[in-house]
């Protein structure tokens, strides 16, 4: 299936929230979500499905300021 990622057009064989940011390398410990606008918390990552043409942000804590 073919999603939005952070932006960016990707082909995908996850299935749900959980599946796609473990495929992708993200740490799954500290990265904040999104499908559609719309948060999602950790613990409900496996249980959202995705869709094609879905929109997904994963975003990540950053140092500095």
């Amino acid at each position: 299936m073919r999603i939005r990622l952070n932006g960016e057009m990707i082909d995908t064989a996850a299935s749900d929230l959980a599946a796609l940011v473990e495929d992708r390398g993200f740490d799954v410990s500290v990265v904040a979500t999104a499908l559609n606008g719309e948060f999602v918390p950790r613990a409900l990552r496996a249980e959202t499905k995705l869709a094609d043409g879905d929109a997904v942000e994963v975003l990540r804590p950053m140092q500095g300021g």
